[in-house]
């Protein structure tokens, strides 16, 4: 069967890591120019929604022919470190369920490649308590990144104390706040695969977390990772919906829905400052970049955003 042809994890790895990736649509601006004018870049790359998708759709996938899957991803990633050391790789959950290789390695695979890729952190969505809790904390030794959720209540479950609320990271002196949130799971999931998981209203903690961040900590730029979905037809909370409500969160990297956005979607929060909310489809089939620009004084000057097939 084509999709095992690398289940020999030693040849994958090597096939992985020596899989190249046309470039196209992912301009960068000279260093030199930059450093001239005291502006430093910070770019975040992201994905949402990858669900297993070990290898490319097949040739014959009527809609997503050769597109999607890890090694040509790394090879993109690893071209755009090239132009930025400053750089941010971020997914908003979903990483588990769609493949033969989830339900052969149960995660593992997903995981170590992630690591390999040297990805900084990832919120929860639902398929990835696909089987259980108890799975999710059996295969996180295999990641060496975080797990951000901060509506989610894991104190009565094997994932409290594996699970952070946000996350700090420092780019060329420009501090970043990671957040993540996620989407009720009663009703969505089997309960026996969350067990005790409580569930937090998004918008009141999210405006907490994030207020934290930028004003208590002092970060210059706040992300919030969402595993909401973008839109609904409905009343139920979305990350189009909830952008209105925030104050604090500079952009939003969402998945859940599949949503493919070639930009960013720009959206005045409840103070009338622009959140930036993003979704990049499933399965690696995009990469999301986006370039966030500051001043001297690390005072956000500008974006540029870039999200292309690859």
């Amino acid at each position: 069967m084509e999709e095992f042809r690398y289940q020999n994890r030693r040849n994958f790895l090597k096939y992985f890591v020596g899989t190249t990736a046309v470039l196209a649509g992912f301009p960068a601006l000279s260093k030199e120019v930059l450093k001239s004018k005291g502006i430093s870049r910070l770019t975040i790359l992201y994905t949402n929604d990858v669900h297993s998708r070990i290898e490319p759709f097949s040739a014959n996938d009527p809609k997503f022919a050769g597109m999607g899957g890890f090694a040509r991803r790394a090879a993109v990633i690893e071209e755009l470190k090239k132009e930025n050391s400053n750089i941010l790789l971020l997914d908003a959950g979903d990483i588990f369920q769609g493949t033969p290789y989830f339900n052969l390695f149960q995660g593992k695979l997903e995981y170590t490649l992630m690591s390999t890729m040297q990805y900084d952190a990832t919120t929860i969505g639902n398929h990835d308590f696909d089987l259980g809790i108890d799975n999710l904390v059996k295969q996180m030794p295999h990641a060496n990144f975080s797990f951000i959720n901060c509506n989610y209540d894991f104190s009565n479950t094997n994932l409290h104390d594996k699970i952070l609320p946000y996350k700090l990271f420092i780019k060329n002196g420009i501090k970043i706040g990671v957040l993540g949130y996620g989407i009720e799971l009663e009703g969505l999931v089997d309960k026996k695969m969350y067990g005790e998981t409580g569930y937090k209203d998004p918008v009141s903690i999210a405006n907490e977390t994030a207020k934290l961040l930028k004003h208590d900590l002092g970060c210059d730029y706040v992300i919030a990772l969402s595993h909401l979905g973008f839109k609904f037809d409905d009343k139920k909370i979305s990350d189009t919906s909830m952008a209105p409500l925030t104050e604090n969160i500079d952009l939003i990297i969402g998945g859940h829905t599949h949503t493919f956005l070639e930009h960013p979607v720009k959206i005045a929060n409840r103070v009338g400052k622009e959140v930036f909310v993003t979704q990049v489809g499933w399965a690696g089939i995009w990469l999301g970049k986006l370039d966030v620009y500051f001043s001297y004084d690390k005072k956000k000057i500008s974006h540029n955003s870039n999200n292309r097939k690859i």
